[in-house]
């Protein structure tokens, strides 16, 4: 009954492989990294068979490159480069992990997993560096482009005083100079009202000169 339950989902291809990591690099100039491991994970309820294949299988030896892992367990694949060489240097080779339950054949589910040989880690960690520096920069530089054309409309337009002094001439050009309508201390003298006409058309002048 149990494998009756179970067989539906068993379609081929489809079952998630869990591997870790997923990206393996070996460093020229760094014998420890010369081998690395890879670890297959099973949190299924039932033994998983593996087989590793690779896209060059001349240039590593594998350990353990077939077995079972049992149900809820773990299982390390190490893999040792065998060809160092500067020809091989930026070249992405790959691995295929194919997994099948222990009682069938067809494989239930795969994961690629992608191996370069690099020069150095030195070099490597610098050309990330650079790489983030250059990002920084170029954030930086969309940044201050994007908040210019803000700045300079902003810094164009007439000030708050020179706006807050055409509104000071206007309103003395409307206030009378002789009659009842208004208080006396608001009648304003012709002479006042001219020099209020003077101040009015230089701050229009400047207004249109920004």
């Amino acid at each position: 009954m149990h494998q009756q339950k179970r067989e539906p989902e068993l379609v081929e291809g489809n079952l998630p492989v869990f591997v870790f990591p997923t990206e393996l690099l070996f460093y020229a100039d760094d014998q420890s990294t010369h081998k690395q491991v890879l670890t297959l994970y099973n949190p299924y309820e039932f033994a998983l068979k593996f087989k590793v294949l690779c896209t060059t299988p001349n240039k590593y030896v594998v350990v353990d490159a077939a077995g079972a892992v049992k149900p809820q367990c773990c299982m390390d694949i190490v893999i040792h480069h065998r060809d160092v060489r500067s020809c091989h240097y930026g070249v992405i080779d790959k691995f295929r992990l194919q997994v099948s339950e222990q009682s069938q054949r067809k494989a239930l589910g795969r994961k690629e997993v992608v191996a370069t040989l690099l020069l150095s880690a030195k070099e490597q960690q610098k050309e990330e560096e650079d790489k983030r520096i250059k990002e920084h920069l170029t954030e930086s530089l969309f940044f201050e482009q994007s908040f210019q054309p803000e700045n300079r409309t902003v810094s164009s337009g007439p000030s708050l005083l020179t706006v807050f002094l055409a509104v000071v001439c206007i309103t003395a050009l409307m206030l009378p100079t002789l009659g009842d309508v208004v208080p006396l201390y608001l009648h304003l003298s012709v002479n006042q009202k001219l020099v209020a006409a003077y101040i009015l058309g230089l701050i229009t002048m400047a207004i249109f000169r920004t």
